[in-house]
């Protein structure tokens, strides 16, 4: 084999390399453009009733950081969460990815609080009667709602409203 094959052949190998190099580098980067354009998933909360689940992200959330009252009222009452069907007796089981839990927790029934105290728990039951309680009309009696718009907020150590999911609970009728 003479000289000037052999450069030939190694210019080629060369270009062929250099080429391969090239493209894995173009796809390294759109790779990283890719993941840098996603937006970090909200965290989850969960209902739980009977053998029937549903989870959802945030209705409502800005990273972690405080939402201004307006904006949470805003979020509460323009959207509807995921919906469920609850029957009487039976037991409403919600949890919190732990980040929520370590910052706390509270929840919003029909724009009503219904505990006393932020949870740091991840896991929480309620009753039914928690959350379809009836309410109360001027002469004393009331009926339960047929619908419960519950709210799962995250709060930081002042109260202050970090983020919220969204459910709908149905009453079943029957």
């Amino acid at each position: 084999m003479s000289i000037a094959t052999r450069r030939s052949r190694n210019s080629m190998q060369s270009r062929s390399r250099t080429a391969r190099t090239a493209a894995a580098a173009g796809a390294v980067t759109l790779g990283l453009l890719a993941l840098s354009a996603c937006e970090k998933p909200t965290p989850l909360a969960t209902v739980t009733v009977g053998s029937d689940t549903v989870s959802s992200e945030a209705a409502c959330y800005t990273d972690g950081k405080k939402l201004s009252e307006k904006d949470l009222r805003d979020c509460i009452s323009a959207k509807s969460g995921k919906k469920l069907t609850v029957s009487e007796g039976e037991r409403i089981r919600i949890g919190v990815d732990p980040e929520v839990a370590d910052s706390g927790w509270a929840m919003v029934v029909n724009g009503q609080g219904t505990m006393t105290e932020a949870s740091k728990d991840t896991y929480r039951s309620f009753d039914y009667d928690e959350i379809f309680a009836p309410t109360q009309t001027p002469t004393g009696g009331g009926a339960a709602p047929k619908t419960a718009q519950v709210a799962i907020i995250e709060v930081d150590e002042s109260g202050q409203a970090k983020g919220a999911w969204l459910f709908t609970l149905k009453r079943n009728s029957s």
